[in-house]
């Protein structure tokens, strides 16, 4: 199959920079004169974070429109752990992050609750993680980044599944609009 169809190694990257390009809609400013300032943070801190952890970062960005956590956010699980942040870390990380970072608790939860940047990077962390587990299987590995049960595991990949088929529709689309305009 070829790239105009969506398939192939061009359209796993076109797939990959439409998961970037909508994470950074959903966290740009909508002030016009910031808004591609905060967009070239926001890829900036995507394509760091993977770089450094060696994760894709169209995964990363296709996590965090699966968890759909905000800046500043903080969000009470069932079982008394928070998620923190756009990639809702799980503060049950807190610890190994804090080390990892060689800071204390305290100030890793600010971080991952306040700070973009180091939320992903602290997501792309525990990915890495995850993946190290899974032995290099990228969706088992996605999986994990989620939870060690099985159903969840599953409840999980279709969330990312389904998102995945969303953003290809949009890649879709802008590839047929981007070639109806072109006169192909």
């Amino acid at each position: 199959m070829t790239a105009r169809n969506g398939h192939g190694a061009d359209g796993r990257g076109r797939l990959a920079k439409a998961a970037i390009t909508a994470a950074v809609a959903l966290f740009s400013i909508a002030g016009a004169s910031s808004a591609s300032a905060d967009e070239a943070m926001i890829e900036g801190c995507l394509k760091a974070a993977a770089e450094v952890h060696h994760v894709p970062a169209g995964v990363l960005a296709l996590l965090i429109r699966v968890e759909a956590g905000r800046l500043g956010a903080v969000s009470q699980n069932a079982n008394g752990t928070v998620d923190i942040g756009p990639m809702q870390v799980n503060d049950t990380w807190l610890g190994k992050i804090a080390d990892h970072w060689r800071t204390s608790r305290e100030a890793a939860y600010r971080a991952l609750r306040d700070n973009f940047c180091a939320n992903v990077e602290g997501g792309a962390w525990i990915l890495r993680q995850a993946l190290d587990e899974a032995r290099g299987r990228l969706w088992e590995g996605v999986a994990l980044y989620h939870s060690h049960t099985p159903a969840r595991q599953l409840e999980y990949m279709k969330l990312v599944y389904d998102q995945a088929m969303r953003l290809k529709r949009e890649a879709m689309r802008e590839l047929a609009s981007a070639d109806a305009a072109g006169g192909r």
